[in-house]
């Protein structure tokens, strides 16, 4: 966020001052529709003025973006979660190597500003397009391709403090519920326990104006990581036998999940049970989905579920559950590399039961897919090793 100063020429990184808070104004928006938080378009218009005014004091026009990196994380163990450091990296306008990527900046706040007030959504590639063109006089178009427009909205997003669906920008929906619960979407009142196969697609935007929940006969949640596995689950009626909601996010789990699965946990209470793949991606989508990612560090609070269990795929299901040699898949170099990574984060070092899990897969020399587990039985991960698992508390990862 730009700020107001009197020195001229100011460059380098220094500490983020915060955005300045608009007052908030009543929204007209009917029901089901999107409403932003009452100091989103303030944010953007605050912006917009410092930049303004840094111009009338005849001083370099710049923004400060916060780092999205490691480096500028910090693990807090009180909250549990990740949060983001105050190291930035200021963008200035009179400054041959950054000036395209200010001007970028600003075109595409101003476009998230329109669709704020026109109360109306787009999607991250429909973002692009509205910001795409031809600059007046010349051949050179302010974004060339959409890997250019990404980072920006990024941005925006960490140095507004505001998620891009609060700037009214949505991904596709990549994850799935069903199962004990009935809610309200849009207006529209579903019965999670009556979606057949697929069940109901998680959008982006899951906030309380758009998604309220009603009645809930859940015990708890469990996320699987793929939608291959959820399905299994799906088509046993795993969440009917078990009292339960099932989840998945196609992988690490996109914001919409991981707000859906937040809400779900503070507001019904339900604890939050994943099940992931016995590999460092699956370790990291579980840290993820607990104490937050590094890229949305600024909004943890609102995303982690610091109280989710890990549940399996462990590397001591191995004999546990008396598994053949079929479903090992032998460790690379790239899978050792990543699992001392992942070992060296503060929010895994000193968790004893981590440190040995991790160093039991290395000693195996091979990790496990969930889909593995089939090797058994088809229905083995339903019908035995789920049931199991939830049972045996004391092999829970936390």
């Amino acid at each position: 966020m730009a700020k107001r100063t009197t020195s001229k020429g100011t460059s380098g990184a220094k500490k983020s001052t915060g955005a300045k808070k608009a007052p908030a104004a009543k929204s007209s928006a009917p029901r089901g529709k999107r409403r932003e938080r009452p100091d989103t378009a303030g944010k953007i218009v605050t912006l917009a003025q410092d930049i303004v005014s840094l111009a009338h004091e005849e001083t370099d026009p710049f923004v400060d973006i916060p780092i999205r990196a490691l480096s500028n994380v910090d693990f807090n163990p009180k909250t549990r979660y990740i949060e983001m450091g105050d190291k930035t990296q200021r963008r200035n306008f009179f400054n041959f190597g950054q000036a395209k990527r200010f001007m970028q900046t600003m075109l595409v706040a101003s476009k998230c500003k329109e669709n704020v007030e026109a109360q109306k959504t787009t999607s991250i590639r429909g973002m692009y397009y509205l910001s795409k063109h031809t600059i007046k006089g010349t051949k050179e178009k302010t974004f060339d391709a959409q890997e250019e427009c990404d980072p920006i909205l990024e941005d925006l997003e960490v140095s507004l403090s505001a998620l891009r669906e609060e700037l009214h920008v949505y991904a596709s929906s990549r994850g799935a519920m069903i199962g004990e619960l009935t809610f309200v979407d849009s207006g529209d009142t579903i019965d999670a326990t009556k979606l057949g196969s697929g069940g109901y697609a998680i959008p982006s935007i899951v906030e309380p104006d758009v998604i309220q929940f009603k009645k809930c006969n859940a015990k708890f949640i469990l996320h699987v990581e793929k939608d291959t596995v959820w399905r299994r689950f799906v088509e046993d009626r795993f969440w009917e036998k078990h009292k339960c909601i099932l989840t998945h996010g196609n992988g690490q789990p996109p914001r919409g999940v991981r707000r859906l699965l937040h809400r779900m946990h503070k507001e019904l209470k339900l604890p939050v049970l994943v099940l992931m793949d016995n590999d460092p991606w699956g370790y990291y989508i579980y840290s993820v989905i607990k104490q937050g990612s590094i890229n949305l560090a600024f909004e943890s609070s609102r995303m982690a579920v610091p109280d989710a269990k890990y549940i399996g795929v462990s590397s001591f299901d191995y004999d546990r559950f008396g598994l053949s040699d079929d479903v090992k898949i032998e460790l690379d170099a790239n899978d050792m590399r990543r699992a001392k990574q992942i070992l060296n984060y503060p929010w895994f070092a000193g968790k004893k039961p981590w440190e040995k899990e991790i160093r039991k897969m290395a000693k195996n020399g091979f990790k496990m897919e969930v889909e593995a587990l089939s090797v058994k039985r088809l229905t083995f991960v339903t019908d035995e090793y789920a049931p199991a698992k939830l049972k045996d508390k004391k092999a829970w990862l936390d």
